[in-house]
């Protein structure tokens, strides 16, 4: 992982990447959306798409689901790469460093494998601490608190022409 670490100078912002790998999972007309804990410095209370952080070394195939897998207790195959979203902003970073942030999200098309598609959080105290499947209207409503990357996902149009159906269970 990345870690900032304080600028001798002082002035200049620490720069800093991080690649997520994030995932579409759609049922219907849903999609399953992860909750950014309230103990985490950034975003609490914010749905978004179910990944996290690729670490060094490892696939980003693999992180995903491996990320998924902690927040939803759903095993999926992977699918094409959907889009890559890039966030670049400056600001202080939750340890209190002034960072030049640039955060790269590979967002993938998946479906659920596992017996059942009801999720649940497997890694307690980490950085979900709630999910679930939300109509697509729901999610795209004026107060449902979600990350830009799940609106731009649900706004795109699937490159492949697809309607959102999500292959069922195995």
């Amino acid at each position: 992982m990345n870690r900032p670490v304080p600028n001798p100078g002082g002035d200049a912002p620490v720069q800093r990447q991080r690649v997520s790998a994030r995932a579409l999972l759609r049922r219907a007309d849903e999609v399953l959306l992860a909750r950014v804990s309230s103990s985490s410095a950034t975003a609490p209370g914010v749905w978004t798409l179910p990944g996290g952080g690729v670490d060094h070394g490892e696939h980003p195939e693999e992180s995903l689901r491996r990320e998924v897998y902690e927040e939803t207790g759903l095993e999926i195959d992977v699918g094409p790469v959907r889009a890559v979203v890039s966030r670049h902003f400056t600001g202080l970073s939750p340890c209190g460093v002034l960072e030049d942030f640039h955060g790269i999200h590979l967002v993938y098309d998946a479906s659920v494998t596992s017996q059942s598609d009801e999720p649940r959080v497997v890694e307690v105290d980490g950085t979900t601490d709630a999910v679930g499947w939300f109509s697509v209207a729901e999610v795209l409503s004026p107060g449902f608190r979600t990350s830009s990357v799940v609106r731009q996902m649900l706004d795109r149009p699937d490159p492949l022409g697809r309607t959102g159906e999500s292959p069922p269970a195995r």
